[in-house]
């Protein structure tokens, strides 16, 4: 049996690199256990045997490293994090969306008999699918929803009003380039999502289930792998306050006497903040939608570095590996607000290109980049529903 990857080392980083971001937790975990049993004739999933001969020796194996951005873990935290999120305590750019109306009816379609986090826990006391997708699908409509049924705001950057022309879309027609294709041996035209996939996800109802994701994270810890969650902070639907206390329930060694530290990046500027206890941390960054490498470039891409080479989020100069003893000084909350001055009140023409600088709209472009389809949540949908990743 051959390697998966083909020997050429840049594509052997990208496609390792995909599989990290998409495959979660679970997945990850599943590898771990698989590599664990040292079955004759397989090959382990690694960097280091993918790379053998391409000196690049320091480069950490696959599963050393999982970075999760504005992930999806818990249906019961999460569902009740788009209230905290909008009402109370709200978020950190002073916008309130809803009337006194719209909030309680917010709450009661959450929190009232039979609603929103009941159906949730009867579809993990019963596990049955049609439970489950009935759940789903009322949690969607009438909790997840009510964000840009009211609003028209987009839900994974409430900055922006819907249609929202970032992040862009361009970069596919770039991928599919019969020079690129060639350069990293795909085989097929990229595309955004799968219809099929999406549909399978949706009639078992997999967003109102708690698979194990958490219980994975901390196994994937046990067995030393640097875990790095993070999430833009203008993202609604995965948003950060939710990301935060799954955090918590990992219960990393020495995660809850650290605290929230500014990330310092070569361009001196703050773009975000850290939690960090060991191999274990929860980053939350500024003026970032759902898509944090488009907003944040140069941050995402530092603090990437950083745990690629298993140093801490912070500074990026200091090991993290077991007995380092490593943990963040600072508050127990991130309290820094942006304020609203990002806050756009009118929809952005199709061609507007964006200024990560100011965190805004910059202009016009030379060319109509269209709207991303994020994945799973913009182009798929069962009755209209989006999905998350």
């Amino acid at each position: 049996m051959g390697s998966i990857f083909p020997l050429n080392p840049m594509v052997a980083i990208m496609r390792t690199y995909i599989l990290i971001r998409l495959a979660g937790p679970i997945f990850n975990e599943y590898i771990e256990e698989q590599n664990a049993k040292n079955i004759s004739g397989a090959h382990k999933i690694s960097l280091e045997s993918v790379l053998i001969g391409y000196v690049l020796p320091a480069m950490p194996s696959l599963l050393e490293l999982i970075c999760s951005r504005n992930g999806w873990y818990d249906p019961l935290i999460q569902y009740q994090a788009y209230y905290n999120y909008t009402v109370f305590p709200g978020n950190t750019y002073d916008y309130s969306p809803f009337n006194t109306s719209v909030q309680e009816q917010f709450y009661n379609q959450l929190y009232g008999p039979g609603n929103c986090l009941d159906q949730i826990k009867d579809c993990a006391a019963r596990g049955l699918n049609d439970i489950c997708e009935s759940a789903d699908n009322f949690c969607y409509s009438l909790v997840e929803e009510v964000l840009p049924d009211n609003t028209n705001r987009d839900e994974y950057d409430i900055r922006e009003l819907q249609p929202d022309p970032f992040p862009y879309a361009f970069y596919v027609d770039y991928l599919n380039t019969p020079e690129v294709q060639k350069a990293i041996g795909a085989y097929q035209n990229y595309s955004e999502s799968s219809s099929a996939v999406g549909n399978a996800f949706s009639v078992t109802g997999d967003d109102n289930r708690e698979i194990g994701t958490i219980e994975a994270l901390k196994k994937l810890l046990d067995q030393g792998i640097y875990v790095l969650l993070y999430a833009g902070d203008a993202d609604y639907n995965c948003n950060w306050l939710g990301g935060g206390v799954v955090a918590h329930e990992v219960n990393a060694p020495g995660f809850a006497s650290a605290g929230y530290t500014n990330i310092s990046t070569s361009d001196a500027i703050v773009h975000g903040q850290v939690k960090q206890a060991g191999l274990f941390s929860f980053a939350r960054i500024y003026e970032s939608g759902h898509e944090v490498p488009f907003y944040q470039p140069l941050a995402a891409l530092e603090i990437f570095e950083r745990v690629i080479k298993g140093r801490d989020i912070e500074t990026g100069t200091c090991g993290v590996g077991a007995g380092s003893g490593y943990v963040t000084n600072g508050t127990v909350e991130s309290k820094y607000r942006e304020g609203n001055g990002t806050i756009q009140w009118e929809v952005q023409s199709a061609n507007a290109t964006y200024n990560t600088t100011t965190g805004a709209p910059g202009g016009l472009g030379k060319r109509d980049v269209g709207k991303r389809g994020r994945g799973l949540q913009g182009a798929l949908s069962h009755a209209g529903k989006k999905f998350k990743i």
